[in-house]
């Protein structure tokens, strides 16, 4: 290996790029921990009393809150209190030389600050400048944004539950991390823009606008076919069998995307003729009759355990899946040599799902304290 792509590797592929990040809770931090992870400079600006989910516990580690601990390394913490002009104008100093911005203030927050992307601009064509909010900069400025909202009125929350049973929110705030992941997208084609330009723009991401992409099938059903979709627990509208179905000694993930893998599934189920009987010949038949072909694949399924199933099913390529809790998922990854967890600065993280051939991700950081760097950037502030 030569000592360029030595160091190219140890830097990331975004080294040399500077983040002011003014973002707090999740989608904001996820954006530039992303960042960050691939080699940007991240200095994250926190008002006196921290990131809220520094209180955010239990579960903690050491006394600090995993949730925090989980989206905020490889940065380094200056607090600054925006309504002290000696802090403001050392915000608007970071501001003026960073490449990147991201902030999740309601919008026209930091208006008053100078601090908005005109004011912020005006010093700094260059500035590549991201806001996330919940409803936009429109009309749905004054509403605040909470991702459970936002799973609320999308119709995320009508999808999820039993088809009998009340509308349940999703086990993560799903779209924060959505939207920090679209903001991040954004964030990569503006500065693709400026190196051809040399103009940097605003970058605004939404809540709900990211919600309703990610809705994919279901807000394609009703914007394209006038179909409104309902909670069918588990199962899949277009697809069957694509759910858990019952074994021997509990449940397990049974899918036939498509003909050929029913085909293999009826032949490990030893039911040979099932993929000729018209009712299940295609997916669709198979859709619409899945009452009938629930039971029939119920019945042979009962047989035998998850873990026997599992091995075979996957042997003969027709997807499946035990249903585990997240100790499970860790311990399969690992299995699997995908390494999911990583010490920063001696803290357990997840790994950064992005795999690069020569820049690889950078665990270099742990989590900062709160002003953990503040006397140092202040000091880097003030110099000319």
């Amino acid at each position: 290996m030569s000592a360029e792509r030595a160091v190219m590797m140890a830097q990331g592929p975004l080294h040399g790029l500077l983040v002011a990040d003014f973002s707090r809770i999740l989608a904001g931090p996820y954006a530039t921990m992303l960042l960050a992870d691939l080699g940007a400079q991240v200095i994250k600006v926190e008002g006196p009393g921290g990131d809220d989910t520094r209180t955010w516990m239990p579960p903690v580690r050491d006394g600090v809150s995993t949730y925090y601990l989980g989206i905020n390394r490889n940065k380094r913490s200056v607090a600054l209190n925006l309504k002290d002009p000696s802090d403001q104008a050392a915000a608007r100093e970071l501001a003026r030389r960073a490449d990147i911005m991201i902030e999740n203030f309601k919008p026209g927050g930091l208006s008053r600050f100078g601090l908005d992307y005109a004011s912020v601009a005006a010093d700094n064509s260059k500035i590549i400048y991201a806001s996330i909010s919940g409803f936009g900069s429109g009309l749905g400025a004054d509403m605040p944004g909470y991702d459970l909202m936002v799973q609320a009125i999308s119709g995320l929350m009508s999808l999820t539950g039993d088809a009998d049973g009340p509308p349940y929110r999703a086990g993560i705030s799903v779209f924060d991390v959505m939207a920090g992941m679209h903001a991040t997208i954004g964030i990569l084609a503006a500065l693709n823009h400026r190196a051809s330009t040399g103009r940097g723009q605003h970058v605004e991401v939404n809540l709900l606008s990211s919600a309703l992409s990610g809705l994919v099938n279901h807000s394609s059903g009703y914007v394209a076919g006038g179909t409104i979709p309902f909670r069918m627990g588990n199962a899949h509208p277009s697809l069957f069998p694509y759910e858990p179905l019952p074994v021997a000694d509990g449940e397990l993930i049974v899918i036939a995307g498509n003909d050929g893998q029913f085909r293999k599934l009826c032949q490990v189920l030893d039911l040979p003729d099932l993929p000729s009987d018209p009712r299940f010949a295609r997916n669709q038949d198979r859709t619409a009759n899945r009452e009938e072909l629930r039971p029939i694949l119920v019945e042979r399924l009962s047989k035998r355990s998850k873990d026997e199933w599992f091995r075979d099913l996957l042997a003969a390529g027709v997807p499946c899946a035990p249903i585990n809790t997240i100790d499970g998922g860790v311990a399969l990854a690992s299995e699997l040599g995908l390494n999911p967890v990583i010490e920063t600065g001696g803290v357990p993280g997840v790994r950064n799902p992005i795999t690069f051939s020569d820049t690889p991700a950078r665990y270099e950081l742990p989590p900062p304290g709160l002003d953990e760097h503040g006397e140092e950037i202040r000091a880097w502030l003030q110099t000319s």
